[in-house]
């Protein structure tokens, strides 16, 4: 049996119950076990680490259904499930993200061929990306942790979920990015006033600088490096949220975009928590994995039949899943397997076709990311590796306002004509479409 290694440094004294149900940091691979506190890797085999609970010991028992239904309309409706304190006055003012909306997708399931399709659309949270569940689980812990600088490496998103949570809890933030960045997300991470640096090479340089920097601010928290295993956990919110809409129930399929790989894994996570904990039944369900092809290690591992992600150099549009030597890699493989699912990957040209399906269909603009989910849910239909008539949600983590080049080139105005209405009769403009045309 292991031990839990009380070393000194940021951490939360043995038996405290200020992060709630979570108990200690748990080596994914060992299972050598840490008091909760700003580490990521374990000290005997190097392995990255997770957050382990006991959910028994809150003062009502087990977590119930009514216990999480009496929360707030944002993450913290979870709070029995996460890693907080237990008075919710201890956490710092946050921006209440979660609890978007999952989209019955009737006209692109028409379109695939599919009778039941969902998109759970994230693009609804704060700074438009599912970025703010993780980043308000890791500022809460930082908080915990006496912290007052939150910092992180970031392909977007997480730059603008990071600096805007930190201005609204009256905490500092440094952020790092690549410097070729779409325009949106590096405006939207600058916007407010927090420290934001771009650096010389892609999101595999960013992060190598920022583990770097980490070493020598041990009084920062860095949200995806030293305070990796609690930001992960705010992705759990996403596989929550899903089975509570559904009514309780878990999805028979569900296609994520694959980055980093933790979003996918806590997705899982959280629906293995709410079974055991009897919330819902234990059903079968098969989880998909979603690349681009210019940044597809993963799934390329799977398709080699590989258990190591070997790391590419990013090239494609799908900037936000541009992370070329995935930290989650492996773990997204073992899920995928164990659950009967697969991985698959498709272009840049692909991807804008699935950003315009979805647009299309239901009215929803996604990222690139989005993108990537809709084209792999087409292309697994096609090879057959995914069923057709299986209740399916995919995934959407952010808006497509953030990635306007990627379809600015392809999509404008039907006509520019002058204005009169002899200009627009002969435009044909009036002209009612037949039927099966746009």
């Amino acid at each position: 049996m292991t031990t839990v290694s009380t070393d000194p440094g940021l951490a939360i004294a043995p038996g405290s119950r200020s992060f709630g149900p979570a108990t200690a940091l748990v080596c994914r691979e060992c299972g050598q076990r840490y008091q909760l506190g700003a580490r990521y890797a374990c000290d005997q085999c190097f392995g990255p680490l997770e957050v382990g609970y006991d959910f028994s010991g809150g003062p009502s028992g087990a977590v119930t259904r009514q216990q999480i239904e009496a929360g707030p309309p944002s993450i913290w409706w979870y709070a029995s499930l996460l890693l907080v304190p237990a008075d919710a006055a201890d956490r710092p003012v946050d921006l209440s993200p979660g609890w978007t909306r999952l989209h019955r997708a009737d006209h692109l399931g028409a379109a695939l061929g599919m009778r039941r399709l969902w998109v759970k659309d994230d693009s609804g949270n704060p700074t438009h990306s599912f970025k703010d569940r993780v980043v308000a689980v890791a500022l809460t812990a930082a908080h915990t942790l006496g912290l007052q600088t939150v910092a992180c490496a970031s392909t977007g998103n997480l730059a603008g979920a990071v600096a805007a949570a930190a201005a609204r809890a009256g905490m500092r933030s440094v952020v790092l990015i690549p410097d070729d960045l779409e325009d949106g997300k590096t405006v939207n991470a600058a916007v407010y006033g927090g420290t934001l640096v771009a650096i010389e090479g892609n999101y595999d340089d960013v992060n190598r600088l920022c583990s770097e920097v980490a070493f020598e601010h041990e009084d920062w928290g860095f949200v995806n490096v030293t305070l990796r295993p609690f930001y992960a956990e705010g992705s759990k919110t996403v596989g929550y949220e899903v089975a509570e809409q559904l009514g309780w129930r878990l999805p028979e399929q569900i296609v994520s975009p694959i980055a980093s790989g933790s979003l996918l894994t806590k997705v899982d996570k959280a629906w293995r928590e709410l079974a055991a904990l009897g919330l819902v039944e234990g059903t079968p369900y098969r989880v998909f994995g979603a690349q681009a092809t210019g940044c597809s290690p993963v799934s390329q591992a799977f398709a080699a039949g590989h258990e190591i992600v070997k790391p590419v150099k990013p090239n494609t549009i799908a900037k936000s899943l541009a992370i070329g030597n995935p930290a989650d890699g492996p773990y997204a493989l073992d899920v995928v397997r164990r659950t009967g699912g697969a991985i698959a990957d498709v272009s840049d040209d692909e991807v804008v076709e699935g950003i315009r399906l979805l647009a299309e269909t239901e009215g929803i603009f996604a990222e690139t990311a989005g993108g990537v989910t809709v084209a792999v849910l087409r292309k697994l239909l096609a090879l057959g590796l995914a069923d057709p008539d299986a209740e399916t949600v995919v995934l959407n983590t952010g808006d497509g306002l953030k990635t306007l080049d990627a379809v600015s080139g392809v999509v404008g105005p039907s006509a520019t004509i002058r204005p009169t209405l002899d200009a627009f009769r002969a435009a044909g403009l009036g002209q009612t479409p037949e039927a099966g045309q746009q």
